[in-house]
């Protein structure tokens, strides 16, 4: 079968699996960048304890490959009793995998603003909370934009590993069409292609908000 004719014949399984992929990187998004936003103050805390569970939160997760995470927590978890889905499975490991990777953008992006700010917030009255939360953040947050909207692109791409538990998102529709086909390489140039589509828009969409924000800035 030929490229048109695949694509003809199982469009929607595409469809159906590219949907599901961006279902569950919009939810890693959210999740991952609620753990890291936690982990970074966490990591930045005069807190030894606090500090000693991020870092080695960040140093566990980042040093163990995402497949050993998720089967850990699909199998690891049902074996002691605990029942996920496949896709609540595969929304936690991503989130908390991406999350020890957004902390430390978010952490680099804290530090990255001016100590003046947080100085001068303090003697107007602001506890260090509301400094860190109305003050560092919001501008943390413009100066880490490229790197998160990068750690985006690359969710999108890994939550193809969640299909060996089978879950039919792209990539595991993909081997579906590959199977009911015998064809081995066309079908993934399909879903490459729409990988690309979907990381693609994503960044222009990121570039956009960057420039839009710079912008504000301006005016």
């Amino acid at each position: 079968m030929g490229f048109a004719d695949i694509w003809n014949k199982y469009h929607g399984f595409y469809i159906q699996g590219a949907e599901l992929t961006i279902v569950l990187a919009f939810f890693t998004v959210i999740f991952g960048t609620i753990i890291g936003l936690f982990l970074s103050l966490m990591k930045l805390s005069k807190n030894k304890i606090l500090k000693f569970i991020g870092s080695a939160y960040i140093e566990i997760i980042r040093g163990t490959p995402i497949l050993v995470q998720l089967y850990i927590i699909f199998y690891g978890l049902d074996y002691i009793g605990i029942h996920l889905s496949g896709i609540m499975s595969g929304v936690i490991t991503l989130s908390i995998n991406s999350g020890a990777y957004v902390a430390e953008i978010i952490r680099a992006g804290i530090n990255a603003v001016d100590k003046g700010q947080t100085e001068a917030s303090r003697s107007l009255g602001l506890t260090k909370g509301a400094t860190m939360r109305y003050i560092i953040i919001p501008q943390a947050l413009k100066n880490i934009l490229p790197a998160l909207g990068n750690e985006f692109v690359t969710i999108i791409k890994e939550s193809s590993i969640v299909s060996v538990i089978g879950i039919a998102e792209l990539m595991y529709k993909a081997d579906t069409v590959r199977g009911n086909t015998f064809e081995p390489f066309t079908p993934l140039i399909i879903a490459a292609g729409i990988y690309f589509v979907m990381t693609f828009t994503l960044s222009k969409l990121v570039a956009a908000f960057e420039r839009r924000l710079g912008a504000s800035d301006i005016r």
